[in-house]
């Protein structure tokens, strides 16, 4: 009998260019590099198997970069490994990301075959201009194609990733986006606002791009996206995620509500991916020569290792627990941590609930829709009250 769950995340970290507003940990590289690549990755699922033995794999998510760079069969083949060492669950939701014009019809259906049964389309925009300015390498016809040509081979659960806030970006134009593509009824809608990150090329060169929409534009268009959404049948579960019932992305959830007890871990498969198990987070190596020499000889790839403290622990189940519309619970807090979390945190919940940010309800502790808009300020005073604010003031 499997006495523990986990989900499995598999970094892929390879895409056709990088765009503009990009800080994940991807690039170009030849066939031969990816091929060196896969080979690794397969060394190290194989190496670190005897570590979860007692495991249920629960979820899968191929992510990126862009996984579906890969050909279909070499995915077929890293899933085939994973299936050889750990125990993956009848029913695990399987998800692989891909951007529009790196598939066609025949390697979908191989990838279905393979055993994918979940999508998450990287869009951003209906609108080319928009497209050009990021960098993507597709247009909103690309997509389309996609999205058919999945649904044609039998794809039932597909997320469509959505951003707002774009350069020159206005209300219009994003209303137009989320009315194309909830007429295609993905049953997952992703909708981030762009952050501009340092060290990208938008970061570095913004001069050379029209405006960003200011803050308060940025919160209208959240504000709108829920109300058009949730008209069309989705309601949000996450700060920046939308489902049909039912088809809320379990992987993710596995992150966001980490802190609980018992709930799932999670292990990171590749390139600096990340994973917490048994209370334990680390990340993996992010250097590709370093990645690639590994398990030959044992090499340990194994970077930033924290063992979590339960103050740790406890600032996560409440700063990540809070992106859940559905919120906290007093009892998992309190069964968690033998602590009453109004006696850690009675003086900033009672602020927030008068202030119209956040609502407790018997056992619930939730943001308002209005807490959500401000999300940044009200999850920062939580942490800022926590156990361990003192030592980060020291």
């Amino acid at each position: 009998m499997r006495s523990k769950t986990c989900g499995v995340y598999i970094h892929i970290p390879f895409c056709v260019r990088k765009c503009v507003y990009c800080d994940f940990l991807s690039a170009p590289a030849t066939r031969q590099r990816q091929q060196e690549y896969i080979a690794a990755l397969k060394r190290e699922i194989e190496h670190e198997a005897d570590q979860y033995v007692g495991y249920e794999v629960r979820t899968i998510f191929l992510g990126g970069g862009t996984p579906s760079l890969l050909e279909a069969e070499e995915i077929a083949e890293i899933l085939e490994c994973l299936g050889k060492y750990y125990h993956i669950a009848a029913a695990a939701e399987i998800t692989m990301e891909m951007n529009p014009g790196t598939v066609d019809g025949g390697k979908l259906l191989k990838l279905r075959k393979s055993g994918i049964n979940r999508l998450s389309i990287g869009l951003q925009s209906t609108e080319n201009a928009e497209l050009r300015l990021l960098g993507r390498i597709h247009t909103y016809e690309d997509f389309l194609r996609t999205y058919r040509q999945a649904r044609e081979v039998g794809f039932t659960n597909i997320n469509v990733d959505l951003m707002s806030a774009l350069p020159g970006q206005g209300m219009e134009s994003w209303m137009r986006t989320l009315e194309r593509v909830t007429a295609l009824q993905p049953e997952h809608i992703s909708a981030y606002s762009l952050i501009i990150e340092e060290g990208t090329h938008l970061y570095d060169r913004q001069d050379e791009y029209p405006p960003v929409p200011d803050e308060d534009e940025d919160r209208l268009m959240y504000q709108v996206t829920k109300r058009i959404l949730a008209e069309k049948g989705y309601r949000r579960y996450e700060i920046s995620n939308y489902a049909k019932e039912g088809c809320e992305c379990r992987h993710n959830c596995i992150y966001w509500q980490c802190g609980v007890r018992h709930t799932t871990d999670y292990i990171g498969f590749g390139l600096g991916a990340a994973s917490r198990v048994n209370d334990v987070r680390w990340k993996n190596t992010d250097d590709m020569e370093q990645y690639l020499s590994a398990f030959a000889g044992d090499y340990d790839i194994k970077r930033e290792v924290q063992k979590l403290s339960q103050n740790d622990c406890i600032e996560e189940f409440m700063f990540l627990g809070l992106r859940m519309t559905n919120g906290v619970s007093k009892q998992e807090f309190a069964d968690s941590f033998s602590i009453g979390i109004e006696e850690l945190y009675g003086e900033v919940l009672c602020k927030w609930e008068r202030l119209g940010k956040l609502i407790q309800s018997g056992d619930c502790i939730r943001l308002t829709d209005a807490g959500i808009d401000v999300s940044n300020l009200v999850l920062a005073d939580f942490l800022m009250r926590s156990p361990h604010a003192e030592e980060r003031c020291r």
